[in-house]
């Protein structure tokens, strides 16, 4: 059998239609706007969660892939990707705001996040952290700053439960994520998602280089704060920080 042809399980993808550098986004509806920032975008496949598109920058190939919602997916997607050669990676997400100051269209870059869900621990013991890649972060901050939009750097919350977010009350142990999440907004915690937790420890795990940049729809602690859905701000940070990094600029 040839290796190079054999397919990953889940995402469809063979290390022939590999690359070195990877745009993760959880929606699959959010690819091909993402690939249409890159030269030449390309529709590769699509499995499940996981739909992929390729183009390039600074002439390198680079695959923009859904990981669909939560840790066990986004695992799945990290290691198949790994398995076909990206060793350099940047999700694209959403999030909304726990500190006060991140509002509504604001981009947050995850420089850790909080592993208030399971899969992270099937990778790393519970006392080692989430943490992003210093030198992709590196790279987002000045990329994000370009966009004009406000930007926060910091830990985040990383859940497994949207509605246990949204509706504590309604599950029996309400008193306790009630609790935690004070907690975290006292410790200076940015904004709450679902996926840089299993990210960052993946990645760790295999010898990765990650980043998260999230844009904020809204925040739950500040009341009436309308809803921003535009996330192009939050890709176009990615895609230019992928580029620094294939070029190896500060800016």
């Amino acid at each position: 059998m040839d290796m190079n042809r054999e397919k990953m399980y889940h995402l469809g993808l063979s290390r022939d239609q590999g690359a070195e550098y990877a745009i993760l986004t959880g929606d699959p509806g959010r690819v091909k706007s993402i690939a249409d920032m890159l030269d030449s975008p390309e529709f590769v496949c699509s499995n499940r969660e996981y739909t992929t598109w390729a183009g390039t920058l600074e002439g390198e190939r680079v695959l923009v892939v859904s990981h669909g919602i939560g840790g066990p997916s986004t695992a799945i997607c990290v290691e198949e990707l790994n398995n076909i050669g990206v060793h350099t990676m940047i999700r694209v997400g959403t999030c909304g705001g726990m500190a006060k100051q991140v509002r509504a269209g604001d981009l947050v870059i995850a420089t850790a996040a909080i592993r208030q869900e399971g899969t992270s621990q099937e990778y790393l013991p519970i006392e080692f952290p989430a943490v992003s890649d210093f030198n992709v972060t590196a790279a987002l901050t000045p990329a994000a700053r370009k966009s004009g939009r406000r930007v926060h750097a910091g830990v985040v919350h990383c859940k497994d439960s949207f509605y246990g977010q949204h509706r504590p009350e309604g599950s029996p142990v309400g008193y306790e994520l009630k609790t935690k999440w004070r907690a975290y907004i006292k410790a200076g915690c940015l904004a709450s998602e679902m996926e840089s937790a299993t990210l960052f420890a993946v990645a760790a795990s295999r010898g990765l280089h990650a980043g998260c940049v999230l844009h904020v729809l809204w925040n739950q602690e500040l009341k009436n704060e309308e809803a921003v859905h535009d996330t192009s701000h939050a890709a176009a940070a990615a895609v230019n920080a992928i580029s620094m990094l294939i070029t190896g600029s500060s800016e």
